[in-house]
């Protein structure tokens, strides 16, 4: 694997939608400071997303940041999540954060759980 790849694989994107809709939710809870995605074992093909708000980082973080928004990763999540987008979407069905995961080889319905 060369180096952009092994870059690519180590990093995780934010949309500009998702950065937008980060910065709005973080002005309404002001002692939050970044969003934390993680990645847990369970849901209906095996891991699940786990996305809240936190207000500090941990020492095995990784920081992500796009236009003032932060999003905080741990170092084994970022193993299942690197390569990933991370999106904000608000349509007909509903408002909410997505992961378009490259290494999830199956997802289920709602989008909150994957297998790889």
């Amino acid at each position: 694997m060369g180096a952009d790849a092994k870059t690519a694989m180590n990093s995780v994107e934010i949309s500009d939608a998702a950065a937008k809709r980060i910065l709005s939710v973080l002005a309404r809870e002001p002692d939050k400071k970044a969003l934390r995605v993680s990645v847990e074992g369970g849901g209906c093909s095996g891991f699940s997303y786990k996305i809240d708000l936190t207000d500090s980082a941990n020492d095995d973080d990784k920081v992500f940041e796009k236009d003032g928004a932060t999003v905080l990763i741990d170092e084994l999540s970022l193993v299942y999540m690197g390569g990933s987008v991370i999106d904000f979407v608000d349509d007909l069905i509903g408002q909410s954060f997505q992961i378009k995961n490259p290494n999830a080889v199956a997802s289920c319905g709602c989008g909150t759980s994957f297998s790889i």
